[in-house]
């Protein structure tokens, strides 16, 4: 697990609540050691890589940041076709902290289901040890369920690792009026428990007995300093085993991948040898615009090729002849469609496979806008780059047929120097890397 090392993360410089939430994430390898008898292909293993990440917020901002969480796993699981249920698991006899903690935990996450609006159970007793989690559980093609993604919530790990971030001053004034408040009633209850003080010790002696069997009581963390707070820890898996999701994927699909990730997309087939060049040029053609084309050089039949791609599992197939060479075009097939689709031209064919990649999310859009455009840009300067894109739309080099021109070693320049950032405009962006990769040859 690499929990903790990202909780040594956050506690390596002093953090102040404007920084919150932050969030880390990465793909680490993890090891579990299962049984052997418990391995099974890929669905579990005992090394893996998992995309795991950790949130650090206030206790404000948790249910929005859970909520996050939920709305970006719907996105995910909506492009890859999955049908998906919430279980909320709860505390497990083996747990770290208090009653206390485990109950406002559990509570924060039920508020963010209800507000997420799809329907979800409880699980009892199924908690991580150090705090509920909703489970995220996917249905394969044959309808058998399987558990992939999970949102956990933890007091306990920023505790243990005595973790703490500068509250806001207003944050620290109202502390501070309630450690009054909270003194002044210790105070008042001292007094009327002197009583009942002897037998209460009897009892507390007997608890402590108990508590000390608990293996996680061993375990404490540090005290916070004054204006300081305790933040909260989200732990967050969408795909969760990376190795799990690829196999349910596999089974999900039948081998008849989606055209946005499939690695074979389109299969180019010219009807006779003398075709074959003008074949290769639509194939470099659309492997310039990001897609996953080849070209067939083999000597079969026509009929004998088409049937091969289909075997192949390639999701479109090109023919191209004559009629198609003089028009610049080609004729379109579809996998699992008998029927022709008809001719395309190669910018038209592009801009149906554009059309069958995942769209942005919501969330995608907006940080882009953000990361890439402070108040101060004009519009001019994002109008003058969207011309730019669709320029290159048709264009191999601005300047130049067969190798790159000035203004193209001019523009790279740029980019190279962030001045220019292409990662907004797809190609523009796809232009870069081909550019770079001739400019160096």
């Amino acid at each position: 697990m690499n929990c903790p090392g990202h909780c040594v993360m956050f506690d390596s410089v002093l953090r102040s609540y404007k920084e919150l939430p932050l969030r880390y994430a990465d793909f680490g390898v993890l090891h579990r050691n299962e049984l052997s008898g418990a391995l099974s292909g890929l669905t579990r293993v005992r090394r893996f890589q998992q995309d795991d990440a950790h949130i650090f917020c206030t206790l404000e901002q948790v249910e929005d940041e859970i909520y996050g969480c939920l709305d970006f796993i719907n996105y995910i699981y909506s492009v890859f076709g999955f049908e998906f249920k919430l279980e909320l698991s709860t505390k497990p006899e083996m747990h770290l902290g208090d009653d206390a903690l485990w109950e406002k935990a559990e509570k924060k996450l039920e508020e963010a289901l209800n507000r997420f609006g799809k329907e979800w159970k409880i699980n009892p007793g199924d908690g991580a040890f150090y705090g509920p989690k909703i489970d995220i559980k996917v249905y394969d093609a044959l309808k058998r369920e399987h558990q992939l993604g999970t949102v956990q919530l933890d007091f306990n790990l920023p505790e243990r690792f005595n973790l703490q971030y500068r509250a806001s001053d207003d944050h620290e004034n109202d502390d501070k009026k309630e450690g009054k408040k909270e003194k002044k009633a210790e105070e008042k209850s001292e007094k009327k428990e002197e009583p009942v003080k002897q037998a209460s010790e009897e009892s507390k002696n007997e608890e402590t007995k108990s508590q000390s069997t608990d293996v996680f009581k061993d375990v404490g963390g540090g005290h916070l300093k004054t204006g300081f707070e305790r933040p909260v820890m989200v732990h967050r898996a969408i795909l969760g085993s990376v190795e799990r999701m690829l196999a349910i994927l596999c089974e999900h699909t039948g081998g008849k991948w989606p055209f946005w990730i499939s690695p074979r997309q389109v299969k180019v087939i010219p009807i006779s040898e003398k075709f074959l060049d003008y074949a290769e040029q639509v194939a470099n053609r659309l492997r310039l615009e990001g897609f996953e084309a080849d070209c067939d050089r083999s000597n079969f039949t026509i009929n004998k090729k088409v049937r091969n791609a289909q075997l192949a599992q390639y999701n479109y197939i090109a023919v191209v002849g004559e009629e198609e060479k003089k028009i610049g075009a080609v004729d379109l097939r579809e996998r699992d469609n008998k029927d022709r689709l008809g001719k395309f031209t190669i910018d038209k064919l592009i801009n149906k496979f554009k059309g069958l990649l995942p769209k942005s999310s919501d969330a995608e859009a907006k940080l882009k806008k953000e990361a890439f455009y402070g108040a101060e840009e004009s519009k001019s300067g994002e109008d003058e780059l969207a011309k730019l894109n669709e320029e290159l739309l048709l264009k191999t080099f601005l300047e130049g047929e067969t190798a790159p021109g000035k203004a193209d070693l001019d523009l790279l320049e740029k980019i190279k120097d962030k001045e220019i950032d292409s990662k907004q405009y797809p190609n523009l962006f796809r232009w870069k890397h081909f550019v770079s990769k001739v400019a160096t040859k």
